[in-house]
């Protein structure tokens, strides 16, 4: 997401580097880039307007400080401006209620409401250790009451039977009695999406809203609209008493143009992100962290986050103190330390969320293509527990077998043979005193010849 964005704004900051000091005219000649920027990136236009102001005035305004250089200070005002146009707080779920917490999704079709109703159980169940119910209220689309049971099984929780024979306000009653009943600490419903804003949909959804009185309302809306989610959002919010908004697709969003907008023109929160298809890819939205993605800084806070939660502890210390023994890295070692990495979302997910990772050039990027992590897998997965133990085993006839098994070339096997030998050879450093001879070698003599 924001790869268009964050490109442009680059630019746009690079004119400034070297200037003596902000003038009327650098501050101009910037801005230009980037109202540029956030036009391409499908902001909406009062939103680019406020923003190019906002950031006019404080750059050269008497608050900036003098002991930073021109481009630090654009990059300062551009980064604050950008919180305040995203949210400037992370705003998750409101627990502070008596239970069940309530959470009425909202939305148009297509725009992931039963997935995303799914992700966020899955999100509260794991992360927060809540009780989750679930229920279908849309009586119209086929099978999305089906829909849902089977992606309430897929995450573990409790999916509450509704039928197309029912009216969408008696399921959600009925379901909230028995959520109480149940002990449930959170209920979500999911209701019937529309092709487009109709006024039918908007008097049933209003109707349900004051029937179950939900703690939360949440607008799930495609990002890949641009604009449109923001203007969307707001047709909603003018009917519903919405409390948030849920950014779908995402990851599949270069311009970031709803993002950008959302808050703005609808006073109403981001509060979750859809970053990918599978279950676990919701995450909360925290406006500094998007805003120093957007220049170009990375999230190292969200890359830390997603470590702790995903790696696997024990296999990292077993890793670990295999090799400071001097026990050999072999293929299975590898082959767990690439499952571990596809499991945080990939090497172009973790790459995302890396400070300068936008003047790394896109052959070098491609390289870490999560396309040929799985094909490296898919050879390893190939090959038998001896070949993975004794790789000196693997040529000729092995070799084609091998390529064979995983849809490869015996060129991509060997490959991927080449790198395990390059990562056996680095592993064996870290035998003993090895990590110290290392650490010298890359930063001169410790502590003080370190390079940060």
């Amino acid at each position: 997401m924001f790869e268009n964005l964050t490109d442009r704004l680059s630019k746009s900051i690079q004119k400034i580097r070297g200037q003596a000091n902000l003038s009327e005219d650098n501050v101009k000649d910037a801005l230009r880039e980037v109202r540029v920027a956030l036009l391409e990136a499908d902001v909406a236009l009062p939103v680019v307007k406020s923003f190019i102001d906002d950031v006019k005035d404080r750059a050269l305004g008497k608050e900036v400080m003098t002991s930073l250089k021109p481009a630090q200070v654009m990059v300062k005002v551009v980064q604050e401006e950008l919180i305040k146009v995203l949210g400037e707080e992370t705003q998750g779920i409101n627990f502070n209620a008596q239970p069940p917490v309530v959470i009425l999704m909202a939305g148009l079709q297509g725009a992931g409401k039963t997935t995303t109703t799914g992700k966020l159980a899955k999100h509260l169940k794991e992360r927060h250790n809540k009780k989750v119910m679930v229920v279908s209220a849309d009586v119209y689309r086929p099978a999305a009451i089906e829909q849902l049971q089977t992606v309430a099984d897929q995450v573990g929780v409790h999916w509450h039977p509704s039928s197309v024979i029912d009216d969408p306000i008696s399921i959600g009653m009925t379901a909230l009695q028995a959520a109480k009943k149940g002990f449930f600490d959170v209920l979500i419903v999911d209701t019937a999406g529309r092709l487009a804003v109709d006024d039918a949909m908007m008097k049933e959804i209003k109707s349900l809203q004051n029937s179950i009185n939900p703690t939360e309302t949440l607008f799930v809306v495609d990002a890949m609209t641009g604009q449109d989610a923001a203007n969307t959002a707001k047709a909603f919010s003018d009917v519903l008493d919405l409390t948030g908004v849920v950014l779908t697709k995402i990851d599949g969003d270069a311009r970031g143009g709803a993002a950008l907008s959302v808050k703005t023109i609808t006073g109403k929160p981001i509060k979750f992100q859809g970053v990918g298809e599978k279950m676990e890819a919701l995450e909360p939205f925290h406006p500094d962290r998007v805003a120093s993605s957007i220049l170009g800084m990375g999230d190292v806070l969200s890359l830390v986050e997603e470590v702790e939660r995903k790696i696997d502890k024990k296999e990292a210390e077993k890793l670990a103190k295999k090799v400071a023994t001097g026990n050999k890295f072999t293929l299975e070692d590898y082959q767990s330390q690439l499952m571990q990495m596809q499991n945080m979302g990939g090497m172009a997910s973790m790459m995302d969320k890396l400070p300068g990772m936008g003047d790394i050039p896109d052959a070098v990027k491609d390289q870490a293509n999560d396309k040929i992590m799985g094909q490296k897998l898919a050879v390893i997965n190939s090959m038998t527990i001896k070949e993975k133990r004794y790789p000196q085993l693997i040529k000729g006839s092995r070799k084609r077998r091998i390529a064979n098994g995983s849809g490869t070339s015996i060129q991509d096997v060997s490959k991927v043979l080449k790198e395990f030998t390059q990562m056996q050879k680095m592993m064996r450093k870290f035998k003993g005193k090895g990590m110290m001879k290392m650490m010298q070698k890359l930063g001169g003599k410790m502590p003080g010849g370190m390079p940060f």
